[in-house]
């Protein structure tokens, strides 16, 4: 290899190096890269009402919250009490999985 080789190359790393560089900047920038241990707000069970209308549970520190989630608002329907760390899961998805929770909803939002 003479001096233009290597010359070729260490450009050609050096540039890789700026296109790595500058995309991890506009991740950050872009928030797209999180934290895992960081979060206060998880999702624990959502159930999809038809457009883009959602019920969602979430927790936030040690609340839970049952939102009605559409394309222009949030709204908060219901706060349940804190559940204990082994149970979380099981009951909220048990609140939305719940048939007659769904049937029940469907019918009073055709009755709208």
């Amino acid at each position: 290899m003479n001096e233009a080789d290597v010359l070729r190359v260490i450009v050609a790393l050096v540039f890789i190096l700026m296109v790595l560089l500058a995309g991890a900047w506009a991740v950050r920038r872009a928030g797209l890269a999180r934290g895992a241990g960081t979060q206060s707000l998880r999702v624990l069970a959502s159930q999809n009402l038809g457009g883009r209308a959602l019920v969602v549970i979430v927790e936030v520190e040690d609340a839970r919250l049952v939102l009605g989630v559409t394309a222009q608002q949030v709204n908060l329907l219901h706060t349940l009490p804190p559940a204990s760390s082994e149970s979380t899961g099981t009951s909220a998805q048990a609140l939305v999985d719940n048939p007659g929770f769904t049937s029940a909803l469907s019918r009073a939002l055709k009755r709208r």
